[in-house]
Order: C-alpha cells, then sequence, then structure tokens
C-alpha cells in the first residue's frame, strides 16, 4: 500500500445484489484487485467489508467499501476514463444493486 494521500479522497460503497454468495462475492473482489493493481492513478488502495455495526450512527448496510486517493483532481478525472476502471465496470456492474460516492478535498 502506498502512502495515503491527503490531496483527494474517492470512498465507493457497494451494495452486491447476491451479498451472501461467496462466488460472487470473490467475482466481485478479484475484479477490484486487478483494477487497482493496474490503475496508473490510484494511490492508497483500500477494500474493506462492512463490520457488525456496534452503534446506531453506523451504516454497515454495504457490502464492500473502496477507498482510493489520488495526488490531484486532475488524476482522479484521469482514472475515472483510464481503461482498467473502465474494464472492471464492465467486468462487474451487473453484480451490484447499489453503489455510493462521496469525493474529498483536504481543507
Amino acid at each position: 500500500m502506498k502512502e495515503f494521500d491527503l490531496n483527494y479522497v474517492h470512498t465507493v460503497y457497494f451494495w452486491l445484489k447476491n451479498s451472501e454468495n461467496t462466488r460472487i462475492c470473490n467475482i466481485f473482489v478479484q475484479s477490484l484487485q486487478k483494477f487497482l493493481d493496474t490503475s496508473k492513478y490510484a494511490k492508497t488502495k483500500f477494500i474493506g467489508r462492512a463490520p457488525k455495526a456496534s452503534r446506531d450512527v453506523v451504516d454497515g448496510s454495504f457490502t464492500y467499501s473502496l477507498i482510493v486517493t489520488f495526488e490531484s483532481a486532475e488524476a482522479h478525472e484521469k482514472y475515472q476514463l483510464e481503461d482498467a476502471h473502465l474494464l472492471f465496470i464492465k467486468e462487474v456492474s451487473h453484480l451490484w444493486k447499489k453503489v455510493v460516492v462521496y469525493d474529498s478535498t483536504s481543507m
């Protein structure tokens, strides 16, 4: 893992259609990992799963989360259009029922 870059943070939450199906989850994670391994722009690359919610303010309804950082907003824009990202979407977008994205820049 590369050092966390504070310039631009891209956080994505995925809700898979069949989140209890181990095979489906493995296909999704393998495609996501392949994408991240070949991205030219993504710096920090974190894939997570929702833990058991311990407080009412915690939303643990998602299946997977992704946190990726970039050196700039321009790098993020290039990431959105790079072949690795577009291939990931093509390969597994049929597996998710919902995606929510939160982007942040440093203050």
